[in-house]
């Protein structure tokens, strides 16, 4: 399956837009509204794929990629990993667990594993340029 690939920063675009827009559904929307099946949607994927999404994207990248099957499987499963850590961490804090805090909480494990990510995906991309640069000139003057 080919996976059409997004330009880093469009990439953190998008997280910081689907992270501000859940956390606008969570909060405006009530429990007893129409939209909340928008509301659930919404903070089901930031629970159960985002943190684990930029997680990979962190770990994985340039020769280590890997497939679109394995990227949504771990990023499940990490996701669900660094939920449940966020939430042990609060719970043992004298914050406590509640809405507020697991939400700001998470929120900012996305945000900070986005930029890292980008980062990293910033680095990877000037090294892949880099080494084409010096290929080039090696087969240029062989």
């Amino acid at each position: 399956m080919k996976v059409r690939k997004l330009k880093p920063l469009r990439w953190l675009e998008i997280i910081i837009i689907f992270t501000i827009l859940t956390l606008l559904a969570t909060i405006f929307i009530s429990s007893d509204s129409f939209f909340v099946a928008f509301r659930y949607i919404f903070a089901f994927v930031f629970i159960a794929f985002l943190p684990g999404y930029c997680l990979v994207n962190v770990l994985f990248l340039g020769k280590n990629r890997l497939d679109f099957v394995e990227e949504l499987v771990l990023s499940v499963a990490l996701s669900f990993g660094l939920t449940g850590l966020d939430g042990l961490f609060l719970g043992l804090s004298p914050i406590g667990i509640n809405f507020t805090s697991i939400t700001i909480s998470l929120s900012a494990i996305v945000f900070v594993l986005a930029i890292i990510a980008l980062i990293r995906k910033n680095q990877s991309a000037k090294t892949i340029e880099e080494t084409q640069v010096s290929k080039t000139k090696f087969l240029l003057n062989a």
